[in-house]
């Protein structure tokens, strides 16, 4: 008897420890099963609260100039908008327009610089010195297929990638989307734009020699289908938009997958703010991706926690069946959104209502 009773109580402790340890994992890292079965259903997104109003025409160019398509945007630390725009049309090709540009919050413009030296930029990152990184997503006749860093003067200050070359070695790039920078200074690259391109995450040191790369073209977890933004949160996670998959997955900074998430739709950008509210701008569901006709194109705001999404805003042009919305997207210190469009060619601002 005596016996019976002590594998009982050692059965409940062992049964009780287990429930706790599955509860204290979905705590501290919300993994794939958790993330889908807490995932809104396909028609919540589209009609969420929008607690924000819309700005236009904020952004002053000089007197002539016109905006481009504008596929990336960031805030350094003094609160300051970066755009990589395409030179006033959808590719800096013939162009002698610098299509880096700097503002303040009030829309002044501060400097511009990398003239003649673009193709189609594309993403833009700022790192925690100020320096900024941009990505040229083409190449042709010697230009392009590469990542720069800039100082904040417009200084080349590092390249990655074979200038014109298009391949998939460890020292080239095809059609490079998005970089963004480790709290190490590790460099991490999101390498692919769709079709016969590549579809890979590279890792370099911040010195800039290579040291990894995972990911090759597919729908199963670890693999992409045009990996097109790049975002760490506080935790030092790596957030990849999987646009073509629908989905944003979620690795160490090894590589290995953690989770993916579906609920906001077909992600092209991230930004994650410091209380780990995470922004995804949706710019192709419904028109670009005309499968996709269930959800709409906008901005999906949540919890980085647990995923939830709690509000949407619309594309402003959520009527026209051409417009891609916005691509990147960029959150201030006070919670203001800038979205970079590409179909509008324009810089929006939204701010809380």
């Amino acid at each position: 008897m005596l016996a019976l009773l002590t594998w009982k109580k050692f059965t409940t402790v062992r049964v009780r420890m287990q429930i706790a340890a599955v509860c204290l994992a979905s705590v501290l890292l919300p993994g794939a099963s958790r993330t889908r079965a807490q995932a809104p259903s396909v028609s919540a997104p589209n009609s969420l609260p929008n607690p924000y109003r819309t700005i236009e025409n904020w952004a002053k160019l000089p007197e002539g100039r016109t905006w481009g398509s504008a596929a990336g945007v960031a805030v350094d630390l003094h609160g300051n908008i970066w755009v990589a725009e395409r030179c006033g049309a959808n590719t800096c090709v013939g162009s002698d327009l610098a299509p880096i540009l700097e503002f303040d919050s009030s829309g002044n413009l501060l400097k511009s610089f990398g003239s003649d030296m673009f193709l189609f930029p594309h993403g833009i990152y700022v790192d925690r010195e100020g320096n900024v990184w941009v990505t040229d997503g083409a190449g042709s006749a010697g230009k392009g297929q590469q990542v720069f860093k800039f100082s904040p003067d417009g200084k080349v200050l590092m390249t990655l990638g074979k200038a014109g070359v298009a391949g998939s070695g460890t020292d080239e790039f095809n059609k490079p989307s998005a970089v963004a920078v480790a709290a190490n200074g590790d460099i991490f690259v999101a390498d692919g734009h769709g079709g016969d391109t590549n579809a890979r995450i590279l890792k370099f040191s911040k010195d800039g020699k290579f040291i990894k790369t995972w990911g090759k073209k597919g729908t199963a977890a670890g693999e992409f289908n045009l990996p097109h933004c790049l975002a760490f949160d506080a935790q030092g996670r790596l957030l990849v938009c999987d646009r073509a998959n629908n989905r944003i997955q979620m690795f160490d900074q090894d590589g290995n997958y953690i989770a993916e998430w579906k609920q906001y739709s077909r992600p092209s950008g991230i930004s994650i703010d410091e209380r780990g509210i995470i922004y995804v701008a949706d710019s192709e569901s419904g028109s670009i991706a005309k499968d996709r006709t269930d959800w709409k194109r906008g901005i999906r705001i949540g919890n980085l926690k647990d995923g939830t999404v709690s509000a949407f805003i619309p594309d402003p042009a959520e009527n026209a069946t051409w417009t891609s919305g916005a691509e990147g997207i960029a959150v201030d210190s006070q919670g203001v959104i800038y979205g970079a469009e590409v179909g509008q060619k324009d810089l929006k601002k939204y701010v809380r209502k």
